[in-house]
């Protein structure tokens, strides 16, 4: 069977009319069609057209973009029709994956991912680096002071007030109070140890 997939963004102007007679002149029988983001992984109708997929089918799309534009997730997708048995096709690219020549330029898209990802881990790892040798420490902002802490595990410690109560005094979660009184528990120990 095949399958055509027709997407436009959320609250564009535009419509699916172009690429579903696309799609219907390339021969499908069946069509999904949404109106979502690219970018988003959580659609419906992806989602049910790669669950529908049966080995033999073909899953064509009128342009590469449609399918994703992210190029991690056109591969993951690509993973899930392969996975099915079935094959894709793109109109505008003419990529086929049913030839050889197809099958070789999904590879060549599999290698550009790759060799993107692995750039971007550079540029982090070297952004990272040039901010620690600044002084500047990477990651969200402590919510709570050092001596907030201190207050905290100090009250739950001596039955003063409960891990609830000391939570809900300072806005954060009771996981978040519970690692803070196995750190001071932690603490204490390692120091009674050092001692002796």
């Amino acid at each position: 069977m095949l399958i055509g997939y027709a997407r436009v963004s959320k609250g564009d102007e535009q419509n699916n009319a172009l690429q579903e007679k696309a799609l219907k002149e390339a021969g499908c029988t069946k069509l999904f069609e949404e109106a979502a983001s690219g970018r988003r992984w959580d659609r419906p109708e992806l989602h049910r057209m790669l669950d529908q997929l049966r080995e033999g089918d073909t899953v064509i799309v009128w342009k590469l973009d449609r399918l994703s534009r992210s190029l991690k997730d056109v591969l993951h997708i690509m993973d899930k029709i392969k996975a099915a048995g079935a094959d894709f096709r793109s109109l505008t690219e003419a990529i086929d994956t049913i030839s050889p020549a197809g099958r070789m330029m999904m590879q060549m898209i599999g290698c550009f991912a790759e060799f993107e990802r692995a750039m971007i881990r550079e540029r982090t790892s070297a952004g990272l680096a040039a901010a620690r040798a600044e002084g500047r420490v990477g990651g969200r902002r402590p919510k709570l002071t050092p001596g907030q802490r201190a207050d905290i595990a100090e009250n739950v410690l001596s039955g003063r007030n409960t891990a609830a109560q000391m939570a809900r005094l300072y806005g954060v979660s009771e996981p978040t109070v519970s690692r803070i009184v196995q750190a001071q528990k932690r603490a204490a120990t390692t120091s009674l140890a050092d001692a002796n």
